[in-house]
């Protein structure tokens, strides 16, 4: 099966087009969050300001980039768990984030916010982050710098390899091997 070319941001029609199973080569702009950084972004939407930096349609990567080495954008930048971003991910999705970049399965509560907002969630091969990294042409922090690597970053990548492993149906992957 070949490969879809997909550009960011993700709009509705998007990510209404893609199945679960879909191979996808990503370019655009994703962000980079993790764990702390979510938890950040959540209290602020309960604060009632906006996520200036995260625009609408927006694909986080759940990635802690390691240290560039000289002449690279970024280190090693693989998926972490998605499930520890579970609590914070129905939220973002209510302000307007579309798609999510991790490895591992999702929570009911991600599934139903997945279907009630048209996003999708990919999966990204762990362990293979020196190789993921190849595909990002540039990195910047946008927010929470004193987080060190797990700050917010704009990283702008060229068909990033990923496979759509829960759809805007709620088509999901892990179920799938299950039965």
């Amino acid at each position: 099966m070949k490969a879809k070319k997909l550009t960011t941001p993700l709009t509705q029609g998007k990510a209404l087009s893609l199945k679960a199973g879909d191979r996808v080569l990503l370019s655009g702009t994703v962000y980079t969050a993790r764990d702390q950084a979510h938890k950040r972004m959540t209290e602020t939407l309960i604060e009632g300001r906006d996520l200036t930096f995260i625009p609408p349609g927006a694909t986080i990567y759940y990635a802690g980039p390691a240290p560039a080495r000289p002449g690279r954008p970024i280190g090693s930048c693989g998926p972490t768990t998605s499930a520890r971003m579970d609590a914070f991910a129905p939220a973002l999705m209510a302000a307007g984030v579309r798609g999510m970049i991790g490895k591992g399965e999702r929570g009911g509560n991600v599934v139903d916010a997945i279907k009630t907002f048209k996003g999708v969630y990919f999966a990204a091969a762990g362990g293979a982050g020196a190789l993921l990294a190849r595909r990002v042409k540039s990195a910047r922090v946008v927010a929470y710098e004193d987080l060190g690597p797990e700050a917010v970053r704009e990283l702008v990548v060229d068909d990033l390899p990923l496979i759509v492993a829960i759809d805007a149906h709620g088509n999901n992957l892990f179920e799938r091997k299950k039965r």
